[in-house]
């Protein structure tokens, strides 16, 4: 299986939180690729410098390499993923979420994810 972490699953992963179930941890350390996308990255840096992540204590420079060591695949955000966010219905207003909807749809990856907005957006979830 292939997947793609939403932002707060990456971020539970490399903190070791206990708010990432264990069932999502299996995934993904039985995962076929597991893949981080520059939208997540991107989040954690609009959310820091805005002040809504105060417990975070890892900066966001270092997150690609922290992703990276566990093994994770970036995925930059390309035009394909960007326009595909067009078609996307409005069940929710969070635009990175949209991005990375988009981004599994095309290609075809499994979201690993606690939001169970995202099933209404017909993208394969694990949690």
């Amino acid at each position: 299986m292939k997947l793609l972490l939403d932002t707060h699953a990456l971020l539970w992963w490399l903190l070791d939180a206990a708010e990432l179930p264990a069932s999502a941890r299996r995934a993904i350390e039985r995962a076929e690729a597991v893949r981080v996308s520059a939208a997540s990255i991107w989040e954690v840096a609009i959310k820091q410098r805005l002040g809504k992540l105060p417990e975070l204590a890892i900066p966001v420079a270092e997150l690609p390499e922290l992703a990276r060591r566990s093994g994770f695949v970036p995925l930059p955000v390309d035009e394909r993923h960007a326009a595909a966010v067009a078609s996307l219905p409005r069940h929710h207003r969070d635009p990175f979420d949209h991005l990375l909807i988009a981004q599994a749809q095309i290609e075809q990856l499994t979201l690993v994810s606690r939001d169970a907005q995202f099933a209404a957006y017909g993208v394969a979830l694990r949690w």
